[in-house]
């Protein structure tokens, strides 16, 4: 859920994550890893943008993982051998401190190839670069401070100064669930308003995804069985799956109850299994 929402900001707000990485507003368009001849390993964690002259690659990661180093290279080359006269501009987004040597390598190597990369981890970074432009916003409170409850609440102001209702209740969304890294769920909802978070289409594909689950489990169990128990029993699952993503994103029992219908003791054992 988290790279999945760090890519929908970067698709949503994509000059603020230019000025960031770039460090100028480049107009960049979406590239599809179809036209790399490239299926994405990954997808929810993959962002290709392009300009006139560069492509810019960028990966989300929660946590790290050894297969990134071998994915950078295959799309520099992978690029390369489509935009041969393109530069190109790769970073990989550490959100989660970690004190692996992973987060801290830059490079793929063997024998004679060697491919490198920027890399960037958001523990480490000055929080006022969030600030700096609302796009970015979602990202502060994993920056470098000491008191990421007041960050918080410092991002939750600037996002009440947005008069663009579904930017700000985008950004609202993507900045409850990214703090869902870093503080508990009671902290962020003390700050954050839900109900600007329930119109912003993060918080409907939550719930669409779950709905799908359900729908499809329901329809499986059906044919299988020739009952409608089947359908009932994937709907219950679809709700137990929407539950499971809003408490991800920061929401209490209570605020989930009330979405989902589903009974305390419910909601409370899908709490608890998420924290293991």
């Amino acid at each position: 859920m988290y790279d999945n929402t760090c890519k929908f900001i970067a698709e949503t707000f994509p000059d603020a994550i230019a000025t960031w990485l770039l460090g100028k507003p480049v107009k960049l368009t979406q590239l599809s890893p179809k036209e790399l001849s490239l299926e994405p390993i990954r997808a929810d964690s993959l962002i290709l943008q392009q300009s006139e002259d560069l492509v810019l690659h960028v990966e989300f990661q929660t946590k790290p993982s050894e297969e990134i180093f071998f994915r950078m290279a295959d799309y520099r080359l992978r690029v390369y051998r489509r935009f041969p006269h393109k530069r190109m501009v790769q970073v990989v987004v550490y959100l989660k401190p970690s004190n692996s040597p992973l987060v801290r390598q830059d490079y793929f190597r063997i024998e004679e190839l060697q491919a490198t990369f920027r890399v960037i981890r958001l523990w480490e970074q000055p929080k006022e670069i969030f600030f700096q432009l609302p796009g970015l916003l979602p990202f502060a409170v994993l920056s470098n401070t000491n008191n990421r409850y007041e960050v918080l609440k410092q991002v939750a102001t600037e996002l009440d100064k947005i008069e663009a209702r579904r930017d700000r209740s985008n950004l609202t969304a993507a900045s409850q669930i990214l703090a869902g890294l870093v503080l508990d769920e009671y902290t962020i909802s003390e700050i954050m308003r839900r109900d600007i978070m329930r119109e912003s289409v993060i918080y409907q594909a939550i719930l669409r995804e779950g709905e799908l689950i359900g729908e499809a489990r329901g329809e499986q169990r059906g044919e299988q069985r020739g009952e409608q128990r089947g359908k009932q029993q994937g709907i219950l699952q679809g709700k137990q799956q929407i539950a499971r993503n809003l408490l991800n994103s920061g929401m209490t029992v209570e605020q989930v109850m009330k979405l989902t219908d589903l009974p305390l003791e419910v909601v409370q054992s899908l709490r608890d299994e998420n924290s293991l």
